[in-house]
């Protein structure tokens, strides 16, 4: 089987094809992969953002399905509904596309409270519940749900729980001018996600996830990992600081990069780097914060920063 870089390498540049100049968006979205976590994509409508999940969807051989959220959107339109069959006799249940390996919540925030906590069980517990009958999901199970950060009117905004579900939180953001000019040269034609091809399998994709969580993790780079996610909890700025499923989020996705970087070991680096991806959703900013036009990342990155390094000593 190949190695979690081998694996990682393929699907970057095989979802490259599809999205241009936007390595460092595709990479957090394997991290989420092979961490098995779910991704919330907040950016302005035109970025890339369904097609983020197609190109992995394609990349890896899953099944994807895409819903658009809306207040009328039902918890049965996810989840699938049963239909009684005058032939048989009997309820046949017709399920919904909550049933793939990859679902794209497309403006998750314009589904109402009540769809939200049916994807709410969907996310936490990789499990549905449809007339009283508890069905698993097939694995691997990731949800790339996306909101727009610019228009709120007509908008259910996520609950502190819900958004303690996702692993982290990212944005593709606009191309620049080369990247931008080689998009519309490669759309000339065809679009490259039409005839995108599958590089690695359905096994080597759990192959890698299972891969992920045997990544060493020294006392010392955990210990530093647990004093940043409380330093969030102690910090002035914050109402709300990071939970212990953000410990749990973080760990897991520090193994993944390490993993992708091609280390079977986490440095300090790691944490680093996706301390804001997976703490800036889970920080509540205090009124006085916000007055002072604070933002949860400088603040995530203020703590990250006042966290000794732990550096290796000399027998």
């Amino acid at each position: 089987m190949p190695t979690v870089y081998e694996t990682s390498r393929k699907v970057m540049e095989n979802a490259e094809k599809v999205i241009v100049g936007k390595r460092g968006a595709i990479q957090m979205a394997l991290v989420a992969l092979f961490s098995e976590g779910h991704i919330l994509l907040e950016d302005v409508p035109g970025v890339a953002k369904t097609m983020l999940a197609r190109a992995l969807a394609c990349s890896v051989g899953c099944q994807f399905r895409r819903v658009q959220c809306t207040p009328d959107l039902l918890p049965s339109d996810l989840t699938g509904i049963s239909i009684f069959n005058q032939k048989t006799q009997e309820f046949e249940f017709h399920p919904g596309p909550i049933l793939s390996n990859i679902l794209l919540a497309d403006e998750i925030n314009r589904a109402t409270p009540r769809t939200q906590s049916a994807l709410l069980e969907c996310m936490a517990e990789r499990q549905f519940t449809v007339d009283g009958q508890t069905r698993p999901l097939p694995r691997p199970f990731l949800v790339i749900a996306t909101q727009n950060p610019v228009e709120y009117e007509g908008t259910f905004p996520l609950p502190e729980a819900q958004l303690d579900r996702f692993l982290l939180r990212m944005s593709i953001g606009y191309p620049d001018f080369e990247d931008e000019n080689e998009m519309l040269v490669r759309l000339q034609a065809a679009h490259p996600i039409d005839s995108l091809e599958q590089v690695i399998g359905h096994e080597d994709l759990v192959d890698a996830q299972q891969k992920v969580k045997g990544v060493f993790v020294h006392d010392r780079i955990r210990q530093y990992l647990v004093q940043i996610v409380q330093g969030t909890r102690a910090c002035p700025d914050l109402i709300l600081g990071a939970s212990p499923r953000a410990s749990q989020a973080l760990f897991r996705a520090s193994q993944a990069l390490a993993a992708m970087n091609n280390r079977d070991f986490v440095l300090p680096d790691d944490i680093k780097a996706l301390s804001p991806y997976v703490l800036e959703h889970r920080a509540i900013l205090n009124p006085e914060s916000r007055l002072r036009r604070k933002t949860a990342r400088s603040i995530i990155q203020d703590v990250v920063d006042s966290v000794p390094v732990p550096v290796e000593r000399r027998q």
